[in-house]
């Protein structure tokens, strides 16, 4: 029973690390509310000129009507003839395709929020094979309508003037909609001279495109063969679906994607289920229209990155808050044992809470200035307040220096570990255990029994 009173106190003192959850917690939300508002910002952009853009294409579309005559016997045994039509569309995917293009960012603002958007300045180039493939089944005709190029652009809002299009080195008009493929993409389409002699216009095709849009960019590999190219000043740069050859410097990126169709399942997943080029026509709603997709289709993706996004920093900041508020109050624990200096659970609960509030002002500093700059006058402006406070606490202005020198520390390994993610786990594991090796051999010769009866 000697060191009930030395239990009670340690048990007050997790009681109020508990407390402090609460303060933290509301933190926390605060900062995923304020990321949600972030959120919207984007979303109020997008909606007033264009969201993250896909293009796909250029498609060959071919209409074909398939003519099968068939001779059969009446009941009066007299031959009959009869013919069965089947309509269809033929979907044909580059032999090569080169895309090149430079990206241009800028960022717009949306009251406290900077949304990055850019602009696309692009050059499609396209090769494809004249020869139309033959009637599917032995003694059947086929003949084809006029086909037609499909270009697929998520959001057709960022389609800025009107791009220029040569086919065999003509000009071709653009016409909104995909036609067939209404129902797998939304974008453009220009029609093609009839067919000759089972032949297809559009050997070569040659498209300009100016293209603006929100955060990232992806373009599909449809081709046999593909070439992309995508250059920009920004210097963040993330690169997805497909690893390029880059070069990221702070003056920007140059990036280079060579994917042949053998890596890709573009082309399958776009013709849908079957993944035929030729394709029974399928009416919805009065309209011949190709099945939805069931799946996305493989892309290479660009996004312009920020590589300090407050908001997620501040949130791994605030997830180290109970760490802060447990090796303080472990110090003060120490300290008042080891000192016979009494410190009353309200003092404990204050200090805690000017921890707490450090991981605000980071939050709401960090809107308005740069992230290491609201880093600084945050822990600056905490560190100011605890030494203040602890000395009249400890009653001796060094011993509060040494507890703000020992909060100095803290806040600078904090900073270490937002910084350095790839090392973070090291990082933390490395100063946790710093921490508990410099606690146990302080206390390696406390008698507690001893403590526990002379603790007032």
């Amino acid at each position: 029973m000697k060191s009930l009173k030395l239990l009670l106190r340690f048990l007050t003192i997790g009681g109020l690390v508990l407390l402090l959850l609460i303060p933290l917690m509301m933190i926390r939300g605060t900062i995923q509310e304020r990321e949600a508002y972030r959120h919207q910002a984007v979303e109020r952009v997008i909606q007033g000129t264009a969201g993250k853009q896909r293009v796909t294409g250029p498609i060959r579309v071919v209409p074909w009507t398939e003519v099968r005559r068939i001779e059969w016997l009446d009941d009066k045994g007299i031959k009959r003839l009869r013919e069965d039509k089947t309509t269809g569309h033929l979907l044909q995917m580059p032999k090569t395709l080169e895309v090149t293009g430079r990206l241009e960012p800028a960022e717009r603002a949306v009251g406290l929020y900077k949304v990055r958007v850019y602009e696309w300045h692009a050059d499609l180039a396209a090769t494809f094979e004249s020869a139309l493939p033959g009637p599917s089944t032995t003694g059947a005709e086929r003949q084809y309508g006029t086909p037609y190029l499909v270009f697929g652009i998520s959001d057709v809002r960022g389609v800025a003037g009107t791009p220029e299009l040569k086919v065999d080195g003509a000009a071709l008009p653009l016409k909104s909609g995909t036609g067939y493929l209404g129902a797998r993409l939304d974008g453009i389409h220009a029609e093609l001279p009839a067919v000759v002699a089972g032949r297809a216009a559009g050997q070569q095709v040659a498209m300009k495109l100016l293209l603006k849009g929100t955060e990232s960019l992806s373009v599909v590999p449809l081709g046999d063969n593909n070439d992309i190219r995508v250059k920009s000043n920004w210097p963040h740069p993330k690169f997805e679906g497909y690893s390029p050859t880059s070069e990221v410097t702070g003056a920007g990126f140059n990036a280079t994607w060579k994917i042949s169709s053998l890596a890709s399942n573009a082309q399958k997943q776009l013709r849908g289920e079957d993944g035929q080029d030729a394709q029974a026509d399928r009416i919805v709603d009065g309209r011949v229209l190709a099945a939805p997709l069931n799946s996305s289709v493989d892309a290479l993706h660009v996004s312009l990155v920020d590589p300090i996004d407050v908001y997620t920093q501040a949130d791994r900041a605030s997830k180290y808050g109970i760490l802060f508020v447990v090796l303080t109050f472990v110090g003060f624990a120490l300290f008042e044992l080891i000192k016979r200096l009494p410190i009353h659970p309200l003092q404990y609960l204050l200090v805690g809470l000017a921890l707490a509030i450090f991981f605000l002002l980071l939050l709401s500093l960090s809107e308005h200035i740069a992230f290491w700059q609201a880093y600084l006058v945050s822990a600056a402006a905490c560190i100011g307040l605890q030494f203040v406070y602890l000395s009249g606490v400890l009653q001796s202005w060094l011993r509060a220096a040494g507890f703000a020198t020992m909060l100095t520390l803290l806040y600078g390994v904090l900073y270490g570990l937002l910084v350095s993610e790839d090392n973070a786990l090291l990082m933390g594991s490395l100063l946790l255990f710093g921490i508990l090796a410099v606690i146990m051999w302080v206390t390696r010769k406390v008698d507690w029994y001893a403590l526990g009866t002379e603790l007032r």
